[in-house]
């Protein structure tokens, strides 16, 4: 019997972001512009979701044909604690940012901030080789955590890091070993001197936010200078690091990559990072 228009939404993957305000997000239009692009048939949409309500809307959403999530603030711990099945490095960084949704109704959950992290300095800085020195780390946040397992699992020899919360910066420390170095947060401009790749990983210097009080005048031009926040793209912190004659790459990269594995995982197809993706998204 010929499949009807009317069967058609069985069959259509469902995805969606899930946060508490959601309005901000871009991945709607991040997925939305890979779904037109590779002419697959499903949807991603934002889903409002009160902290009190997260449960029973995860537990409802496969019988509804969601395949899978993103999951943002407030939501990136406690999903840890609901879902069914947690990776080793959503359980390390204490977060998951992608769910998928099993045949069996189970929830997967995984963290791919520290890969998108990753995939965008080596998409905009192809011959970064970090093993070359310290990484210097500002903040200590859930995002922060992600992007200290990714520069420890890439091989840098000393990851410096301070937090205007100390005790943060070294429970970081004590979960992830020695070759983190923590520094108070009134000498964060001292950690950065000889460092190779330095990281803005605050909210700090975003549109609307406080400014990045730290000091660079230790900032050496041999730095790979990167920044979380991609509102604006180039922050205070990119544009001084880079009148100093540090390489930058600036934040955006890093929500484009890490959409990816999970949009394979969702709706099957593997999708590209490219300057048309930037475009979309920055619309």
């Amino acid at each position: 019997m010929p499949e009807t228009d009317s069967a058609a939404p069985r069959n259509t993957p469902l995805a969606a972001v899930l946060g508490w305000p959601i309005a901000h997000s871009r991945s709607p239009r991040l997925h939305g512009h890979w779904l037109q692009r590779y002419g697959i048939s499903g949807h991603y949409v934002p889903l409002p979701v009160m902290p009190e309500h997260l449960a029973e809307v995860l537990r409802a959403m496969p019988r509804m044909g969601f395949v899978g999530a993103n999951v943002t603030i407030p939501h990136k711990e406690s999903v840890l604690a609901l879902a069914d099945v947690v990776t080793d490095r959503a359980a390390l960084i204490g977060a998951a940012n992608t769910l998928i949704f099993r045949p069996d109704g189970k929830i997967h959950a995984d963290n791919t901030d520290g890969y998108g992290f990753i995939a965008n300095i080596r998409q905009m800085a192809p011959d970064w080789i970090p093993d070359l020195g310290p990484a210097a780390v500002i903040g200590a946040g859930g995002a922060a955590r992600a992007v200290v397992a990714s520069l420890l699992e890439s091989g840098v020899p000393e990851l410096r890091i301070a937090n205007r919360t100390r005790i943060r910066a070294e429970q970081i420390k004590a979960e992830f070993g020695a070759k983190v170095v923590v520094y108070d947060w009134a000498q964060a401009g001292n950690m950065l001197e000889g460092a190779l790749t330095v990281v803005n990983a605050t909210s700090m210097g975003m549109a609307g936010k406080e400014a990045l009080r730290v000091p660079l005048d230790a900032l050496s031009p041999d730095a790979l200078a990167t920044d979380l926040v991609y509102t604006p793209l180039m922050t205070p912190f990119l544009v001084e690091a880079q009148a100093r004659g540090c390489r930058v790459v600036d934040g955006l990269g890093m929500l484009l990559h890490q959409a990816a594995p999970g949009f394979e995982r969702w709706f099957g197809r593997r999708p590209e990072v490219d300057e048309a993706l930037r475009a979309a998204v920055l619309a």
